[in-house]
């Protein structure tokens, strides 16, 4: 239905007047063959004219207008639910470039075979070539990129996720040949063919067969991380799967914490935490800049400063609920778009597990079918997810807009651990920081993500989006280390997930996690009590504010605790991870390891 419903004219010429953008844009029409081309401005008129256009086709169906405004739900094909990592491929131009933890494939024999599923794709369709610009307007450290698609609905979640259009254009100049080029096709969705290639010597992002999330919203995993953490070895930066977070304390001064967590470990909840009533009452404060992705760049000071590149949220569902995220769930009630949820047939609103304790009456499920709940199947998929504009966010910080960032002070890495790590530990400096934050690793929860409880390496939670060797990425992170000396920030492990002897977990979690950033703050400003383990540095527990946990010391032991007997394992399966990296693991890193093994070693020994 695409002709029944028309983008204005105006927005059929190019208001580019970069020749090398437009020479490109010329060679993808060639080879895609579209019936007629639309340069994305970004207007308002615009939007209404798209998600129309997505409504009458089927694709767009709108929520109650009362309950969530301009929101729409929306399903995508079941076979394109989630990023596919094995379709997911690294092609620089040499092999050794790419690494172990990413698939590689000729750049030469890719292009062939990606040409082959391109040409004439577009025939009868329309062609949108839509700017975007990565990081806030008027930010030296934001990035321009362009997403040629065939899909409606790439634009109406990209026009969330991202500033496209005019805005983008503002920020290249005529002779600009450093921006990002990225074709996305939906074509068959033959999930046999689909590929989410990345060129990274020539900044180019290539997605076919897919019209879904990652794949198909080239914005933010390809470039913002893929991509990007290219650019930022080459550039002096660093391109990271990290939330930023503002932390107010009673006095008045304010502090910034990028985090990285793995899938499945409270990243989001943290990246907008509320602080449980007593904090509040006593005047700590914590605002979201951030709930995925950092970039961090040198300010004129020397420091690290780290801007959100994206403007929106683009949140998995299920497990979202007034309990476990008020914030992200007020953030959403208008202009959303949400894929792959159930929805609510009797009010028109959307509907996923966990979001309330009784599912509606009557329910359409992801599927598009009336749903059963005697069938034991999921009303929602449990990937379903939300594009919410982060403006909307009620805990978006002041600062979410600011062109060159806010000071970053320490950085959290955490993974789900049963077991093995303590509650909360400092690295000793930022070389023991970068292998702490390298030898991260969380068990899997569930047996549709592997065995439970298997072990999985995700160093800085970058794993499926380093755009290069990890060895190369380990160097570059000691090598940033070097540059800023003593104004690095510190760096910290928690572990919300520690269990007892029961089962159970032992934290609470959730907005009482405030108190472990409390202590990380204290450290910061000098003033935390800690003590030397073989670890790094960890609290005392009268060092923590556990006032009101009704914790008992053995539980609060038992969470500061670690035993030899399971960081000899640990120390082994960083070992197989190390020989996974290869040569090019740093030795620095190498070194570290060794040094961890004999304080564990050591560690109670009385001579």
């Amino acid at each position: 239905m695409q002709e029944n419903v028309t983008v204005a004219e105006s927005s059929a010429r190019p208001a580019c007047e970069n020749p090398n953008v437009c020479e490109w844009v010329e060679e993808s029409r060639k080879l895609l063959n579209p019936e007629k081309v639309i340069w994305i401005t970004g207007s308002e008129d615009e939007r209404r004219s798209i998600e129309e256009l997505l409504v009458q086709d089927g694709t767009f169906t709108r929520l109650n207008e009362k309950e969530y405004p301009n929101s729409f739900w929306a399903r995508s094909h079941q076979n394109d639910v989630a990023r596919v990592e094995g379709r997911t491929y690294i092609c620089s131009e040499k092999e050794e470039d790419s690494g172990p933890t990413n698939n590689w494939m000729n750049p030469t024999e890719m292009r062939a075979k990606l040409n082959g599923i391109l040409q004439n794709s577009m025939t009868g369709k329309t062609m949108y070539v839509v700017p975007y610009l990565m990081g806030p307007s008027g930010s030296p450290y934001a990035k321009v990129g362009f997403e040629i698609t065939d899909s409606p609905y790439v634009i109406a979640n990209m026009r969330i996720m991202a500033r496209i259009g005019d805005v983008a254009l503002a920020h290249l100049s005529p002779e600009d040949t450093g921006f990002v080029r990225g074709v996305h096709a939906i074509a068959d969705l033959d999930p046999e063919e689909r590929y989410i290639v990345h060129f990274p010597e020539q900044n180019e992002i290539v997605s076919v067969n897919t019209n879904y999330g990652g794949n198909a919203l080239q914005g933010k995993k390809c470039f913002a991380l893929r991509i990007a953490s290219t650019q930022a070895r080459k550039e002096g930066w660093l391109a990271e799967h990290m939330l930023i977070l503002a932390i107010t304390t009673p006095q008045g001064k304010k502090y910034h914490i990028c985090a990285a967590f793995p899938s499945a470990c409270g990243k989001t909840n943290l990246a907008m935490l509320i602080p449980p009533k007593g904090y509040l009452d006593a005047g700590w404060k914590v605002e979201t800049v951030g709930d995925d992705i950092a970039w961090l760049n040198f300010g004129e000071d020397g420091r690290l400063y780290a801007i959100n590149p994206e403007n929106g949220f683009f949140g998995v569902a299920p497990g979202t609920s007034e309990k476990t995220n008020p914030n992200a769930l007020a953030a959403l009630k208008a202009n959303t778009i949400f894929t792959n949820t159930a929805l609510d047939l009797d009010t028109m609103t959307p509907w996923w597990e966990e979001l309330t304790e009784t599912p509606p009456a009557r329910l359409r499920d992801w599927l598009g079918n009336e749903w059963d709940p005697e069938s034991g199947a999921k009303a929602a998929h449990p990937n379903s997810r939300f594009t919410a504009p982060a403006a909307q966010c009620p805990c978006i910080s002041d600062d979410f807009e600011n062109p060159l960032g806010v000071p970053i002070d320490a950085i959290v890495f955490g993974g789900r651990r049963a077991r093995t790590a303590p509650l909360v530990y400092e690295a000793k400096n930022w070389q023991h920081g970068t292998f702490v934050g390298i030898t991260m690793a969380s068990e899997a929860t569930a047996a549709a993500v592997g065995t439970v409880g298997a072990l999985k390496r995700d160093p800085m939670a970058m794993r499926p989006f380093i755009g290069y060797h990890a060895g190369d990425y380990f160097q570059h992170w000691l090598d940033m280390g070097e540059r800023g000396g003593e104004k690095m920030p510190c760096v910290y492990h928690v572990n919300w997930f520690r269990k007892g002897s029961d089962g159970s977990f032992l934290w609470p979690g959730f907005g009482e996690n405030i108190r472990v950033l409390e202590w990380i703050i204290q450290r910061v400003e000098g003033a935390g009590a800690g003590r030397e383990t073989p670890l790094g540095i960890q609290p005392p527990p009268e060092a923590l504010n556990l006032d009101g946990l009704h914790l008992s010391s053995e539980t609060v032991e038992e969470l500061l605790s670690f035993s030899r007997a399971d960081w000899d394992q640990e120390l082994d399966s960083q070992k197989t991870f190390f020989e996974e990296i290869g040569e090019k693991l740093p030795k620095e890193i190498a070194a570290e390891h060794e040094a961890l093994r004999s304080r564990i070693k050591s560690w109670g020994v009385v001579d």
